[in-house]
């Protein structure tokens, strides 16, 4: 889910972008003007999609996390290790 609002926020920068460097929307442009149905829910889906990066950022303390592994543990596993087992920089 938030590779496909990274992107949604990548193809409105780039939006925005074209606006400010050429005066002219990709998106208004794609579906006829800025008041149809089409475009404002695409402007909609990309505000939806800015609030939920903002979000999952605000959850990773500012890092953006494309892929997260999940780490399962074993249950044979010990949970203390001995001195032993434990690497050193030595």
């Amino acid at each position: 889910m938030f590779i496909i609002s990274f992107i949604a926020l990548i193809i409105g920068g780039l939006n925005w972008m074209s606006i400010g460097l050429l005066q002219y929307d990709f998106i208004a442009g794609f579906f006829g003007t800025q008041a149809s149905i089409f475009s404002r829910l695409i402007y909609i889906a990309i505000g939806v999609a800015c609030i939920f990066v903002i979000i999952d950022m605000l959850k990773n303390k500012g890092k953006i996390v494309l892929f997260k592994r999940r780490i399962k543990k074993s249950i044979s596993q010990p949970q203390n290790q001995d001195e032993d087992d434990v690497l050193s920089d030595n």
